[in-house]
């Protein structure tokens, strides 16, 4: 038990403290190194102050201590859960973060489970035919999935199924001019369809080429040999054989690819004004608002860093090896 507790527990609990802590610098270093004038963003371009009024705002948010002076400010602040005021939102950041966070989530979450049930699936077709038109397609269309940045996948369904058939909405995550009151589920649904599916793309391909090599691989091992000398074909091979033996190193990848996901949906809610987390970093990044920023910051870091140890949690508990030397069963 008290090995589990060290492995499991106390050893992730300090090494996400020190991820934290060290992102935390970089970005705030980063930030302060592009040159961007907050104040400046914050009373926008085209209203006139004194120079008084200027030097009031500024200190109003700390701008005028030194760098150090400001990220060890923000430090002690941020370990009594106080992560600061977003400068664009003029809210608390956690209250920005828990507005934005759920529509990001549920995003991420559909496109998440799409692309893992499609890319296993096309992943199975290829690895069991082999050499076949559908093996070819399927290689030659994750190719090409690869390739293609998230904003061109996106703009393409944009394109399509927007501007050409008119059958969903460009952007947004609910009708312009409606109130909250008046969206329906189905609004909701259908504004959230092409960012899904953008976002659920971009995930297929790797997902679908990695299955793939690991069905060859199962498809060459001696026990399949065995099987087949059995009299088992087809369908019935690969359900006893392959899927059971593909789906954990998948699964294993489809939880590592959790940071690739989040990226992506960065620039997914940026092509479709898509109000989740994603769009907000980059407008406090291109506004200067620095304290949302870090916030964002640490929590798709949070984030991030779960998905990964979620991903050695399943993968020890459905191994039976790395079950008991990660001492689960203690």
């Amino acid at each position: 038990m008290r090995t589990f507790a060290y492995r499991h527990i106390l050893l992730p609990a300090l090494k996400i403290c020190l991820l934290m802590l060290l992102v935390s610098a970089v970005v705030f270093i980063l930030a302060n190194s592009t040159g961007i004038n907050p104040v400046d963003a914050y009373i926008g371009a085209d209203t006139s102050i004194s120079r008084q009024q200027y030097d009031q705002i500024s200190a109003y948010w700390g701008l005028d201590k030194s760098p150090l002076e400001r990220y060890g400010q923000w430090l002690f602040h941020l370990m009594s859960g106080d992560f600061g005021t977003s400068m664009l939102f003029r809210q608390p950041v956690l209250a920005v973060i828990e507005e934005k966070v759920t529509a990001s989530l549920v995003l991420m979450g559909i496109a998440w489970l799409l692309s893992g049930a499609i890319g296993f699936s096309l992943g199975l077709i290829a690895g069991a035919n082999k050499g076949s038109w559908l093996d070819t397609f399927i290689k030659n269309g994750c190719m090409v999935l690869i390739s293609a940045p998230v904003f061109w996948i996106a703009l393409v369904l944009v394109m399509v199924f927007s501007v050409w058939l008119g059958w969903l909405p460009m952007g947004l995550a609910a009708p312009a001019g409606k109130l909250a009151a008046e969206v329906t589920l189905l609004d909701k649904i259908r504004h959230l369809i092409l960012p899904a599916l953008t976002l659920s793309i971009t995930g297929i391909a790797g997902i679908a080429m990695f299955t793939r090599q690991k069905v060859l691989e199962i498809f060459e091992s001696d026990y399949i040999l065995f099987a087949r000398a059995r009299g088992e074909r087809g369908w019935t091979l690969l359900k006893r054989h392959g899927i059971k033996n593909a789906m954990i190193p998948a699964l294993m990848l489809q939880f590592a690819s959790i940071n690739e996901l989040f990226g992506g949906s960065v620039l997914a809610e940026q092509v479709f004004s898509y109000p989740g987390l994603g769009q907000a970093a980059v407008l406090a990044g291109t506004r200067g608002d620095l304290p949302l920023l870090m916030g964002i910051t640490l929590f798709s870091t949070l984030f991030v860093f779960c998905g990964n140890m979620t991903a050695d949690m399943v993968y020890a508990f459905l191994v039976p090896e790395i079950k008991e030397e990660a001492g689960y069963e203690s």
